[in-house]
């Protein structure tokens, strides 16, 4: 019974998340986040549809978190208590905020976006895909060389 009841707990989890994951890409894509005028219009400051789109995520992460904070709120499917650990600043940070700034702007996504946009059927947006993982794997490498060093 506990293996029936696990299996159905984990798929009812899974459901879940399908239909959360749908709703967050149906509004990204709504909301403009996944077209490329958009961005090029925020850019060029002429449309600040997508800024005003950017703030409210902020604002209901914050008061989302503060809430998580302030109730102690475990994991969903772990049930282990959810721990907020500040990282320290590091110093390849503005280069790598720099690249992913150029990169979104060349490509008007970011990670998040890119799987709504293969799913709206944007063939630019599989080509964005390969450079997540280009660069990802050559991150990886450069880390993983750099830190056997230190």
């Amino acid at each position: 019974m506990s293996q029936a009841y696990n299996f159905y707990k984990k798929n009812q989890i899974n459901i879940f998340s399908l239909l959360l994951g749908s709703l967050f890409g149906f509004l990204m894509s709504r909301a403009g986040a996944t077209t490329f005028d958009y961005h090029a219009a925020l850019f060029l400051f002429e449309d600040l549809q997508l800024l005003k789109v950017f703030g409210t995520a902020v604002t209901v992460g914050v008061i989302g978190v503060l809430l998580l904070k302030k109730y102690q709120v475990s994991a969903v499917v772990t049930g282990q208590p959810i721990n907020f650990i500040t990282k320290p600043y590091k110093q390849g940070l503005a280069a790598g905020a720099l690249i992913f700034g150029i990169g979104w702007g060349l490509t008007a996504s970011c990670p998040g976006s890119v799987p709504i946009m293969i799913g709206e059927g944007k063939v630019g947006a599989y080509f964005t895909l390969i450079g997540l993982v280009l660069g990802t794997l050559v991150y990886g490498m450069i880390q993983s060389k750099y830190s056997k060093k230190h």
